[in-house]
């Protein structure tokens, strides 16, 4: 099959910017490279579209106010109509609903869904509808943990694919944790840094990080931890954090552009989550060559291998995130080979095989 028939629309209608809005513009950019037809459909003001509009990427920036905004549907139909696009990709739960309304319009798009979190879908009320419809042509999972939670609740199996998500391996290769960012941060020379990259969302489990982060501290004087991210439960974790006492040993960064400098800068990686579609976060960690503390949450397990590159705790549980941190400091030895063995691992989350593989099952949708 041409090139010139595979033409994608991605669908994306978060206002931030998260490891999904990643995806999308791998995704987008790739394609293009490689001379596919392909654009982001966007909210206007959102940091998708300024990144498009930095990176002369193309997009078409439209409101999309709820998930029964039938105007956009409308909207996005007949623009998919007049530039000939032939599969819709939906990369969230908002997305897909207003794809659905736009496929009414325009009976011969294919749908492909894009599913990022582990929650279940049979909550809100027609969440398990909305995925399990006929109008869907596939149901993308980024990781094997979404899937089976998605078979859980009733949706077809068949009209579903495990693409794992992917990042670019050699992102970072130019980042440098320069001196003045320990100096912006106030981080003493002679401390390790124990740092994650994660929004200030529930699911994220900042209080699990933060209770381990105190047990931590209690043992050591030479440990800061630091957090990059930002989000809806800022104000709920700062006040968890103040009322711990944590002060200066632990750093909120906000949302950074400059992550790279920051994975440079870390010693260890920790992800607390108690839900997670996979954790690309993690995977750009081990670009990088650090060693992960992590949950067996959700699709963590997928990215990372207990006493492998990393090691794996339950799920909200303080005292044995805590452990394994406190492990990972006393033992540096230890954190040479997990870094070493991530750097190996994170191979097969290549951003090109992701990109690969979903073009394949375009081309499969198509024929």
């Amino acid at each position: 099959m041409e090139n010139e028939q595979i033409r994608v629309l991605h669908i994306d209608a978060a206002k931030e910017w998260r490891g999904g809005q990643q995806q999308v513009v791998y995704l987008c950019k790739k394609m293009i490279d490689m001379d596919f037809k392909s654009e982001i459909v966007c909210q206007p003001g959102s940091e998708l579209k300024a990144f498009c509009l930095t990176n002369k990427l193309p997009f078409y920036a439209l409101p999309m106010r709820n998930e029964l905004d039938i105007v956009a549907a409308f909207r996005i139909s007949r623009y998919a109509k007049q530039n000939q696009y032939k599969i819709l990709h939906l990369h969230s739960a908002h997305a897909l609903s207003i794809g659905l309304l736009a496929k009414l319009f325009y009976s011969r798009l294919k749908l492909v869904v894009a599913r990022r979190v582990d929650f279940s879908v049979r909550k809100p009320l027609f969440g398990a509808v909305k995925y399990n419809n006929f109008f869907i042509d596939k149901i993308i999972c980024i990781s094997d943990q979404i899937r089976q939670v998605l078979i859980s609740d009733g949706v077809t199996e068949n009209k579903m694919v495990t693409i794992h998500s992917g990042v670019d391996l050699h992102k970072f290769d130019l980042a440098t944790a320069p001196k003045s960012l320990r100096q912006e941060l106030n981080i003493p020379e002679n401390h390790l840094v124990v740092g994650t990259i994660a929004a200030l969302a529930g699911h994220k489990d900042y209080p699990n990080l933060l209770y381990a982060a105190k047990k931590t501290i209690e043992k050591f004087d030479n440990v800061t931890f630091c957090a990059v991210g930002d989000g809806p439960d800022k104000d709920k974790i700062f006040n968890l954090a103040e009322n711990l006492q944590l002060g200066s040993r632990f750093i909120f960064c906000g949302f950074r552009k400059d992550v790279g400098k920051f994975l440079k800068m870390f010693d260890i990686f920790v992800l607390a989550s108690r839900k997670e579609g996979l954790g690309t976060s993690l995977l750009d960690a081990q670009s990088v060559g650090l060693p992960i503390v992590a949950t067996k949450a959700g699709g963590i397990p997928e990215a990372v291998y207990n006493n492998g590159n990393g090691l794996l705790v339950p799920p909200s549980n303080p005292e044995a995130l805590a452990q394994a941190i406190i492990d990972l400091i006393n033992n540096k030895d230890k954190r040479i080979k997990f870094g070493q063995r991530a750097k190996k691992n994170v191979q097969k989350f290549d951003i090109n095989q992701t990109v690969n593989k979903t073009i394949k099952l375009y081309r499969k949708l198509l024929t």
